[in-house]
């Protein structure tokens, strides 16, 4: 797998850039608040987010998350951009339920992803690798065809984010993310810094928020039989 946009020129093993994306402070912090603030059309700064509450009411506080790396080279042992996603959970608070290693085989990255969705365990699958613009890159056309929801609004804060270290070059970075059978799951670029700013700055941020509104319906069902069965709803 040849390389995809990168930091400073550098490139790395598997064709994702190698962007030294630990840009926090201001600047990095200032973009992920604009851009979620106009996603949700909430005002997340004082007093005036009176709808803050409601807003936030689904929210899971443990998440349960897949981080599978696609790769044809790397191992378990040796996953500097898989240890940096764990890392990034752990520090959140959330679970890792599982650490996969698939090649960067369309059939085998979208049998993998569908397989986790799928678990009562994960809330969440995190994919590195396989988002560059080579031929064997090939993570993005896998995972697609599974999105119920897309959201493109990941995609599009990551290469915010990534601009101040890699400049034009993140015009490379197809990192992706949307909704598969109620799962998030996001597709993060293969190199260690472009991970982590993934894993840290956007994902563990929204993730429970996310996983809670993409399963509402079904914490709204569940409700709504416990009471039932406990004789404290409308009795209509």
């Amino acid at each position: 797998m040849t390389d995809e946009a990168s930091h400073g020129g550098g490139r790395d093993a598997d064709g994702e850039h190698a962007d030294d994306n630990g840009h926090r402070g201001a600047d990095g912090d200032h973009a992920t608040d604009d851009d979620h603030d106009h996603a949700d059309g909430h005002d997340h700064h004082g007093d005036d987010h009176h709808g803050d509450d409601h807003h936030h009411e689904h929210d899971v506080d443990t998440v349960g998350y897949a981080v599978v790396t696609v790769s044809s080279t790397r191992r378990i042992d040796d996953d500097p951009s898989g240890d940096a996603v764990v890392a990034a959970v752990e520090d959140a608070g959330g679970e890792v339920a599982t650490r996969d290693l698939v090649n960067d085989d369309y059939d085998g990255v979208q049998s993998a992803v569908d397989r986790l969705v799928e678990r009562d365990d994960v809330d969440v699958v995190v994919t590195t690798g396989g988002t560059g613009v080579t031929p064997d890159d090939v993570t993005v056309e896998a995972v697609r065809p599974l999105f119920e929801k897309r959201l493109p609004g990941f995609g599009e804060l990551f290469r915010t984010l990534s601009r101040a270290e890699i400049g034009t070059a993140v015009v490379g970075t197809r990192a992706t993310g949307g909704v598969a059978d109620g799962v998030p799951v996001f597709c993060l670029p293969g190199s260690e810094n472009a991970a982590r700013l993934g894993a840290e700055e956007i994902i563990t941020a929204e993730a429970g928020h996310l996983v809670g509104l993409a399963t509402r319906g079904e914490h709204d069902d569940e409700n709504g039989d416990d009471e039932s069965s406990s004789g404290t709803g409308d009795g209509n």
